[in-house]
Formats: structure tokens, sequence, C-alpha cells
């Protein structure tokens, strides 16, 4: 077993942080952790930056923060968390999201809901005045994991999103938003229609490798968007793990794009 399922049980913690950059020189970089305050219940938190150059030249630099915590009453478990994701002068995001779980020792089913307060400013152009629109978005969704033997497992995840207004532009402006979205790590991207992913997990020995492919649909220009996502987690030590990702992106909206990213983990409780 990998040294990141050794925290999982008692009043453990992981902590972590890493690294993330595509090619159209968008780059993150994070930490969060997770600490057990007892042998049931969990609390989580994290941290991004992010940064990327748009089309005009104009560097944007948002921020990400969130804070959950998560309780198991065997079988059935319960999370909640509250986040924050943007930059206040082109589009930031407060929400907050529940999810109810079911987990037994081969898998687990969660209901997802995910409640989205938003402010998108629409930039000015030579041709059409720029604004602020304030909305919000009711997402809900399904989780499962099964371990299909014991180095197997796949992971299937959704989530749709209504809003409260209707976002889509008409084609005189989807210029506009391309001058938004030169990178994956762009804003513009956080506002989805859906999002669906399907992963499988195989143990080779003490490491795990993680294959992912995931679609999502942008709510503002309908364009979408297909991400295919390799990860390799091996220990560094008995308490460490480092995870590299390699991942290509086929867009509508921002093009075809390689990214990369690097991270690591710490391990310890009783």
């Amino acid at each position: 077993m990998l040294a990141g399922n050794a925290w999982s049980a008692g009043n453990g913690y992981m902590i972590g942080g890493g690294v993330e950059a595509d090619a159209t020189d968008g780059t993150a970089a994070s930490v969060f952790g997770d600490i057990g305050v007892s042998e049931k219940t969990w609390i989580s938190a994290a941290m991004v930056r992010s940064s990327s150059k748009l089309l005009n030249g104009v560097d944007l630099n948002t921020v990400y923060g969130d804070l959950g915590i998560d309780h198991f009453f065997t079988p059935i478990g319960i999370r909640a968390g509250v986040s924050y994701w943007g930059d206040p002068e082109v589009l930031d995001t407060f929400d907050w999201r529940g999810s109810l779980y079911l987990r037994g020792s081969k898998g687990m089913l969660a209901g997802e809901f995910d409640f989205r307060n938003i402010d998108f400013t629409i930039p000015r152009t030579d041709t059409l005045p720029g604004r602020t629109i304030a909305f919000n978005a009711s997402g809900v969704g399904l989780t499962a994991r099964l371990e299909l033997t014991d180095a197997v497992g796949v992971h299937l995840s959704g989530m749709n999103y209504d809003y409260s207004i209707n976002l889509r532009l008409d084609p005189s402006r989807v210029e506009l938003i391309r001058l938004l979205t030169a990178t994956r790590l762009s804003l513009i991207n956080s506002l989805v229609d859906y999002r669906a992913n399907v992963g499988l997990g195989i143990d080779i020995g003490i490491r795990r490798l993680q294959f992912d492919l995931a679609l999502w649909r942008g709510a503002v220009d309908g364009g979408r968007t297909t991400s295919a996502t390799m990860r390799l987690l091996t220990p560094m030590s008995g308490s460490s793990d480092i995870e590299f990702g390699l991942g290509y992106d086929d867009s509508e909206l921002y093009g075809d794009t390689m990214f990369f990213s690097v991270f690591l983990y710490f391990y310890g409780g009783t």
C-alpha cells in the first residue's frame, strides 16, 4: 500500500503542495492539507494561486481558497465546504457545496450539490460597452468509486449546472471571450454547463498509475473541451509521496495544449 493511505485512519494528517504549468504559459501553485480531528471527522483546506497571460497581453492572477469538513457515520457520510475563486476585476465566485455519500469496503457513491454566487465583468471593446453582471448557479451531480480488485479501481463523476441568467453570448462576442480564455487555467473555464470524468487507477507494486478522461462544455461560449491525464504516484519515503502528471486538452475555445504537474504529499498521525 502507498503511504498516501496511511493518514486516512485515526487522527492522521496529510499536507501537500505542487505546481502545474501548461504550454501556453499558464501556471498554478498550490498548498493543501487534511487533518483528522477524530477517528471519523476530517477538516480540509487548500490555497491556490494561478497566473496566465491573456491574448491582449494582460497578466491575469487569480486566487482560490477552500475550507471543508467531512464526517463519516458508517456507512453514510456528509461533506460540506465553502470556497472562493477568482479575480474581482474579471470573474469571482463564492461557492457553498455539500455531499451525502455511502461508503463501503469496495466503493463509494455520493450525491453532490454546489451553489455558486458569481460576479462576471465583461470587458469593454471598441464597439461594445463593458459591464458587470451578478448571478448564481446551482449544480447537482454524482460521484462513484469502485475497487474492482486489490490493485485496480475505477471512478466516475458528473456535475450539471443551472444558471439564474442566460450566459450564452451571441457570435459577435466570441472573440471577446477568447481574450479571457488564453489557457486552461483561465477563469472563464469555471463557468460550465456540465462536467464529466472517468478514471482508472492501477497499483503497480508500491506505485499508483492513474488515467483520467474529462469532458466539459462552457456555459458562455458553448465550446467543448476534452482532457486526458496520466499521473504516477510513487513513495519518496515511508511517510511521503511524489506525483507526476502529464495531460493534453483538446478545446474548441483555447485550442490544443499540453500540461504538466508535480505534487508532494506528507503524512503522519497516530
